[in-house]
């Protein structure tokens, strides 16, 4: 798996019993239930954004170690079942916690990164400055690979983008920079300038 520190460091927010749990899934998945690895490992991203950043690759590793030892996708279909479920009452967890949204995103982002899944991700249309922010990061991530796959939904989100950045909605100047930014980004073939990075990003720290 490469770099132990850092998959010993994931796990360290967990009581002792689940760090054992997850140690075990990685090396030895067949001797867990790994459906309750897959949920757990969920319910901790929707709560921990430095986790949902890098759950992506341990559940890549838990997959991986899965298939070599037996040749199944226990771990990965309830993953995804789990993460449709969260999917279909995406509005009641944005209503109850921006964090937990913002955490949600993140953590699709990353199995998309990791497992190359077609999951469908919802639009950030929030006025929220924390939302568009996490859309932006997501997209400089992961927004050349989704457009490879489906052109005509990127087009259609950058629609709702630029009508985010040119009609009256209430936006923060900081969030309008940050949709402009991803407007030119994209534009650019998915990078960024020396100019365009010292005019944002200068900006955006002023």
């Amino acid at each position: 798996m490469g770099e132990p520190g850092r998959e010993e460091y994931k796990i360290q927010c967990f009581d002792a019993e689940t760090q054992q749990l997850l140690k075990t899934a990685l090396k030895d998945p067949g001797a867990v239930d790994l459906e309750k690895v897959a949920n757990l490992i969920v319910d901790h991203s929707l709560q921990d954004s430095v986790f949902s950043k890098e759950a992506g690759r341990m559940c890549y590793a838990i997959i991986q170690a899965e298939s070599k030892q037996a040749g199944q996708s226990v771990f990965r279909r309830g993953l995804l079942n789990r993460l449709q479920q969260e999917y279909q009452t995406r509005e009641q967890l944005r209503a109850r916690s921006l964090q937990g949204w913002v955490c949600y995103v993140t953590f699709i982002c990353n199995i998309f990164d990791y497992l190359r899944v077609r999951l469908a991700l919802p639009g950030v249309t929030s006025h929220c400055p924390l939302q568009v922010d996490c859309l932006v990061l997501q997209l400089h991530r992961v927004g050349e690979q989704l457009e490879k796959m489906n052109r005509q939904r990127m087009d259609e989100l950058f629609v709702l983008i630029r009508d985010g950045f040119l009609l009256p909605t209430g936006l923060s100047s900081l969030a309008q920079l940050l949709l402009l930014e991803i407007i030119e980004f994209r534009a650019a073939g998915w990078k960024t300038t020396p100019a365009a990075h010292k005019y944002y990003y200068s900006e955006v720290s002023d």
